[in-house]
């Protein structure tokens, strides 16, 4: 495998590593705020750069069960959020192949 390198995003407002600062995602790119993580209020993204997904798990969540993996950022390796891979309820089949990122994970990158 070669060198990974970051990619940096150019947009007003962007969300990024709050450990490490790496870019993550911008701010036209979320879906919806209406979420929940681990750690309290989660935004869903269409597209998020410089992660690592890991492993697919199957998981009961609020909305119903999902098949998911835990993304970390790629510089520091911290979790900030998780992939929807699979949605088996119909009306969450719009989360798959879109992203949680955690807000208390963030920040706000100039």
């Amino acid at each position: 495998m070669g060198l990974a390198y970051n990619v940096y995003l150019d947009s007003e407002k962007i969300y990024g590593c709050k450990n490490c600062k790496t870019h993550l995602s911008n701010h036209e790119d979320i879906v919806s705020r209406s979420f929940r993580g681990q750690h309290g209020k989660a935004y869903l993204f269409n597209t998020v750069v410089n992660v690592d997904e890991g492993e697919a798990n199957e998981r009961n969540m609020t909305t119903g069960r999902h098949i998911v993996r835990d993304i970390k950022c790629r510089q520091c390796n911290e979790t900030v959020g998780w992939k929807y891979d699979k949605a088996f309820e119909p009306s969450e089949k719009y989360k798959e192949g879109k992203y949680i990122l955690e807000a208390e994970l963030l920040c706000n990158v100039t």
